[in-house]
């Protein structure tokens, strides 16, 4: 029987570490596929129920941009970094039959069709001002008190959705 060394314990966390690591990149373009089931329609209204399918994308956080002293300022800018976070807007896909108005038949069915797309989201951020100034030379070193400033980033979804309308 093989006795477990430090040296040997090391090498297999480090490559479960590794193996952990190479395997987050996959996940990044990933989404959570979802089918809405809508078959309630057809108890509501004399239509076929449409099919609708999408996904709900999974969003991958980045580095934040961290705190950052600004000459002037006691505190730093960005006190409460925002958070960038990556996505991936699934293809989505509507189809609803369309009847022949005048009764003989169907027409076809109406798709409505969207591509994936990337998706870029940053969480709100905020910045404080100390209630005191720089050390000044006048009051002998002394800080001066003053009013707080606090200010607040916005956050941002970008993104480039396009859909099309298709009657097969």
């Amino acid at each position: 029987m093989k006795k477990w060394t430090t040296r040997g314990s090391l090498a297999v966390l480090v490559a479960c570490a590794a193996s952990a690591v190479g395997a987050a990149p996959a996940l990044a373009g990933t989404s959570v596929p979802v089918t809405v089931p809508l078959e309630s329609v057809e108890a509501a209204l004399p239509v076929d129920a449409p099919a609708l399918s999408t996904g709900v994308p999974v969003p991958v956080p980045g580095a934040p941009e961290g705190p950052r002293h600004v000459t002037g300022n006691l505190l730093p800018q960005n006190t409460l970094p925002a958070v960038p976070l990556t996505g991936e807007l699934p293809e989505t896909l509507l189809e609803l039959p369309v009847e022949n108005p005048l009764g003989e038949g169907r027409l076809g069915v109406a798709q409505v069709a969207s591509e994936a797309s990337d998706l870029t989201l940053a969480s709100p951020g905020a910045s404080v001002g100390a209630p005191l100034t720089q050390p000044r030379a006048e009051l002998l070193g002394q800080p001066e008190a003053t009013l707080p400033q606090a200010g607040l980033v916005a956050p941002v979804l970008q993104g480039s959705p396009a859909a099309g309308l298709l009657l097969n």
